[in-house]
């Protein structure tokens, strides 16, 4: 293996990056990672595989998660160098995935070109169903992200999830590469006079393309849930306070008298605020504040949810409550970020680098039963969890809408606002439902049911995000069977490869 080979993977998996949000320009992922696919079909030892799939990941990460050095140093109080060394370590870890499923390629992947490309499929979305699980996981930039619509492999969302949607994109980037290798000797042969049809045409390759991009776009023309209820209004708040100054003293009136006056100019059915909107332990904040927000929610016979601290400071939780003409409920945040939310075992020292507040949350429960605020039974997630789309599926389909509140105010004017949105977009088609985002920097949206963002406020304005919304009924095959027939397909066909190895095309 050449040094061009690992210079070109690594620039193949940093262009990429584009294909996520905010470029969105989503057919760029078939090209870059077809040809990885193109440059791993060219190397014949494991390790070399490794390297080359090691390579794109780090480039792939080290551009789309270069968010993480801005938590880790700008607000995490971490010297820049080291800030900088962590980043790193983080980026090489994630990129093992993609070396993992490159060295199992080159050893292992059967000899056809079809059987290649289901190969290589399977293994690229275990890989990254593996990234998504282990040590709590961190699927963010999962393949499929970048498939959300205009794309028409969105349209296979509702059926398989997002490991579904990686393993066809992944697919569809092997043969799109395997059509264009194929038709590069009959070029040559055209102009050498030769005018016999090549036995080597990629006309499988091509045919699957075809019913791959075609069926993707008639499953989105299938409604897999159905309006209940009548549309109701929200208001989702932005209050744009800074990170370095949200939790300390001299700022703690200026953000209540900030949500107040949001709630106040825009009344709502149901009002939300961003994750930790009050800077406070609840037990510890204004009860006349409390009861005017309950007030201001009652104006329209409706509720309003916000994020808050609760608990006695030794054991606390990431906490949204509700307030309004309905019981008061609440749900607290099961799946926690890593050195974020709490701390792993054998990792306090660097926990000690950092200046984050709060940083070992109590979890909540796995499953908790939705809000019936507002007419509606609301599924809440807060920040990272919308990342987990086989636990958000765990409060349908009693669900009627999902509800995000977000603080990414950690990662500043950074690629992470953009690419978190992109995933509340993958979460409404896998489970049916609209997604309402209140975030407290960016970005703040309604996401239809059919995965388009309705409307957005511009990052980093103080602002509430008004609109119509509707509440959804219904089972889609994701809801129903989970991630399962994903994965049992993505085993199936390795089992089917390394069975083919040696054998003709199937």
């Amino acid at each position: 293996m050449r040094g061009w080979q690992l210079a070109a993977a690594a620039l193949l998996g940093v262009a990429s990056v584009a294909a996520f949000a905010p470029l969105a320009w989503f057919p760029l992922l078939w090209l870059t990672l077809g040809g990885c696919y193109w440059l791993l079909n060219r190397v014949r030892t494991a390790g070399a595989g490794a390297l080359l799939g090691g390579a794109f990941g780090l480039g792939f990460f080290g551009a789309g998660v270069s968010w993480v050095y801005v938590s880790l140093s700008v607000f995490g109080g971490m010297p820049m160098a080291a800030a900088a060394g962590a980043t790193l370590a983080f980026c090489a870890y994630l990129a093992l995935f993609p070396a993992l499923a490159g060295a199992l390629f080159v050893r292992f992947a059967p000899g056809p070109r079809l059987a290649r490309a289901l190969f290589f499929a399977a293994l690229w979305a275990l890989s990254e169903w593996l990234r998504g699980v282990l040590f709590t996981g961190f699927p963010w930039l999962a393949i499929a992200y970048s498939q959300t619509p205009p794309s028409p492999l969105a349209g296979f969302a509702p059926l398989a999830g997002v490991v579904g949607v990686g393993l066809l994109s992944a697919l569809l980037a092997a043969l799109l590469m395997e059509l264009l290798s194929g038709l590069l000797p009959r070029g040559a042969a055209i102009r050498a006079g030769q005018r016999r049809v090549l036995s080597g045409f990629p006309l499988l390759p091509l045919l699957a393309v075809a019913l791959l991009l075609a069926g993707g776009a008639s499953l989105r023309t299938i409604n897999w849930t159905a309006a209940q209820g009548a549309p109701f209004s929200v208001a989702l708040l932005q209050g744009n306070v800074a990170q370095d100054v949200k939790w300390r003293p001299e700022t703690f009136a200026e953000s209540l008298s900030t949500y107040h006056r949001l709630a106040l100019d825009h009344p709502a059915r149901l009002t939300v605020l961003p994750e930790t909107a009050l800077p406070v332990f609840y037990e510890r904040a204004p009860r006349d504040y409390l009861e005017e927000l309950a007030r201001l929610a009652a104006r329209e016979d409706g509720d309003l949810v916000f994020g808050i601290v609760t608990g006695d400071g030794e054991r606390y939780a990431n906490t949204a409550l509700s307030l309004g003409v309905s019981p008061a409920q609440r749900y607290a945040k099961s799946h926690l970020v890593p050195f974020g939310e709490f701390t792993p075992p054998g990792f306090s020292w660097f926990m000690h680098a950092l200046d984050i507040p709060m940083s070992d949350f109590t979890p909540g429960e796995a499953k908790q039963a939705p809000l019936a605020i507002a007419g509606q039974q609301v599924a809440i997630n807060i920040c990272y969890e919308d990342l987990f789309g086989s636990e958000i599926i765990r409060a349908l389909p009693q669900a009627t809408l999902l509800v995000n509140l977000s603080n990414v105010a950690w990662f500043g004017d950074s690629l992470a606002p953009a690419q978190h949105l992109q995933i509340a977009q993958m979460r409404a088609l896998e489970t049916g439902r609209m997604m309402l985002r209140a975030t407290n920097t960016g970005m703040t949206a309604i996401v239809g049911v059919d995965g388009h963002v309705q409307a957005v406020l511009p990052p980093f304005t103080r602002d509430a995000l008004t609109g119509e919304v509707q509440g959804y009924s219904g089972t889609t095959p994701y809801v129903r069977w989970g991630d399962v027939p994903a994965l049992l397909l993505a085993v199936l066909l390795l089992g089917l490869g390394a069975l083919r190895r040696r054998s003709g095309h199937y």
